[in-house]
């Protein structure tokens, strides 16, 4: 199991963590043969994982990071009726949040709503958005959720990368709005240094 950092994050949830930092440094060390820049990058050990799992497919890192978001989230004693990921950014044939939700929800007694809440209307990468403002604008009416059946019920809203809050906070007003969900708890795996 990996090491953990948890931190709260605050947003429109009743309450929200994320497990640690992604990195732990990155420094530019010059460009490759093509012109693109390189940077020796250390990350947490949760962030190791995640990218592991994520850029190299390995599918041992997905067996520890659910171990360890699994110890976490018993520990953090919260009573929710479904584990809820955030849609995926863009299709992959491997969805590595989907992956991690599937295993914790089902370690946990959990269902899974994983397509709970649809992305109704295309919106550009955030990655490449560094303004908040105009990434809550990009998200505006960009989610709906499939209908109320966990009206009234807490879910916990799970995603790996938190960067602004932007998304999730969009995708929790829905499941307020929306789904009339009484509470939505957010975890996220990691988070970067820098936020905009």
């Amino acid at each position: 199991m990996g090491t953990t950092n948890p931190m709260p994050i605050r947003g429109t949830w009743r309450q929200g963590y994320v497990l640690d930092y992604h990195t732990v440094s990155s420094e530019f060390v010059g460009h490759d043969e093509f012109g693109n820049p390189m940077f020796d990058t250390k990350r947490t050990a949760v962030g190791e994982l995640l990218y592991q799992l994520k850029y190299r497919r390995n599918l041992e890192a997905l067996d520890a990071l659910v171990a360890t978001t699994i110890e976490f989230v018993q520990n953090w004693q919260i009573a929710v009726a479904a584990l809820v990921p955030v849609p995926p950014t863009r299709m992959r044939r491997f969805q590595p949040v989907l992956a991690i939700a599937r295993r914790l929800a089902d370690a946990l007694g959990l269902p899974i709503r994983q397509d709970f809440v649809r992305k109704v209307r295309n919106t550009k990468e955030l990655k490449d958005v560094f303004e908040y403002n105009e990434r809550i604008r990009l998200l505006e009416n960009a989610y709906r959720v499939r209908d109320q059946s966990l009206r009234s019920k807490a879910v916990l809203l799970f995603d790996d990368l938190y960067r602004s809050g932007a998304t999730l906070n969009a995708v929790t007003r829905v499941l307020y709005e929306q789904a009339q969900c009484s509470d939505v708890y957010v975890l996220a795996l990691t988070r970067t240094r820098t936020i905009s």
